[in-house]
């Protein structure tokens, strides 16, 4: 059975994107890749269809990954259905996908992405939005990111046992 994974930020093409790649990359460096499946969206549709901002891009690439197969995606209240985990970027994300949930129940399946960072603390669980900033906020996110999915992967079988 395959377990799916969603990274939802506000525009899908800064810090869920980035998310995307970085998590792929690990789910295969530790042989998961053919039981996980990861996608990512944003709660704002201003870039449907654009690739991941440039300097995200670059940030990624400068580190080794490829970026370049993604397109900006829209959260929607299938994603409930299509995902078994939904993790968001910060508090605004969170309280919009929530505010999406068909059930309260389902809301569950919401948690912050950086539940699974070793570094976060109460106070300081949201990565950042770099898009207004300039290149090393890009760089910052991403070590944050490659963090957090380490810790992330090493959850994966509890996750998935549930």
């Amino acid at each position: 059975m395959t377990y799916r994974i969603a990274l939802v930020c506000l525009g899908n093409i800064c810090r869920s994107p980035m998310a995307h790649v970085v998590l792929e990359d690990r789910l295969a460096r530790a042989g998961l890749d053919d039981r996980v499946e990861v996608a990512s969206s944003g709660t704002g549709d201003w870039h449907v269809g654009h690739p991941m901002d440039p300097r995200a891009a670059a940030t990624l690439s400068a580190a080794g990954y490829d970026p370049t197969r993604h397109r900006a995606r829209t959260f929607s209240p299938d994603w409930y259905a299509e995902n078994d985990l939904l993790l968001v970027m910060d508090a605004s994300n969170h309280a919009d996908v929530v505010d999406q949930s068909p059930t309260v129940a389902q809301a569950e399946q919401v948690r912050m992405f950086r539940a699974f960072d070793p570094e976060a603390t109460e106070g300081d669980d949201e990565v950042p939005d770099p898009y207004y900033g300039g290149d090393d906020g890009f760089a910052h996110v991403l070590a944050m990111i490659e963090r957090t999915t380490d810790g992330l992967v090493a959850r994966l079988p509890d996750l998935m046992d549930r």
